[in-house]
């Protein structure tokens, strides 16, 4: 939103609806109650009330019908969950949005094995897809990019870095998100450093944490 808000605003990209829709809206309501934690550039903007997550240039998308008529309508930028196309308001719009050479979708966080994102960022041309209850086949025709560098994830690096600041140091880690091989991986370095127990569960499995 940032990037897209400071594009227009210094005319590198024309005026055109930008909407926000899924759970983006309400997650901005995070940065505005807590800019401390923001950048001095985008802190100060919020503190001169000129909050760039509120600009007028979003519009919030709220309702189904919204929806349609975001889908119906001319030239548009679409900001939706989830990013992996795994569910969410961003399906719908693929889905729409797919068939026409004309429209692009540009992926903008890590897509997961196996995510209906990272096939089509690895050139599927044709999926099924469930509408009202029936499945049809979808032809993917638009264009699709790949912008790195905004995801919100921290790295391995970055994870053993905060873990190694923690004090005191916990007992025990759980690591629940992330592939399984990557997941092990952090695992067996945090045991490594630290020697206490690290656990990744399986899907469906149980932990007792007391």
């Amino acid at each position: 939103m940032l990037v897209i808000e400071d594009a227009i605003n210094s005319g590198r990209l024309p005026k055109i609806p930008v909407y926000i829709d899924g759970m983006i809206w309400d997650i901005n309501a995070i940065h505005t109650a807590y800019p401390d934690f923001l950048s001095n550039n985008v802190r100060n903007l919020i503190f001169q009330d000129k909050n760039p997550f509120v600009s007028d240039i979003f519009s919030r998308v709220g309702s189904s019908q919204e929806r349609k008529a975001v889908i119906e309508g001319g030239s548009c930028v679409v900001l939706a969950t989830s990013g992996m196309l795994v569910g969410g308001a961003s399906v719908e719009y693929f889905r729409e949005f797919a068939g026409n050479k004309n429209n692009a979708i540009v992926f903008v966080c890590y897509q997961g094995v196996g995510s209906l994102g990272r096939q089509v960022q690895e050139g599927l041309k044709d999926t099924k897809m469930s509408y009202e209850g029936k499945e049809e086949m979808i032809s993917i025709n638009l264009q699709v990019e790949t912008i790195d560098g905004l995801t919100a994830h921290a790295g391995r690096n970055e994870l053993l870095a905060f873990f190694n600041h923690i004090k005191p140091k916990p007992k025990r880690v759980i690591i629940n998100h992330g592939e399984v091989s990557k997941s092990l991986d952090l695992a067996s370095a945090l045991y490594q450093l630290q020697r206490i127990e690290t656990t990744v569960p399986r899907t469906l499995e149980t932990i007792r944490l007391r």
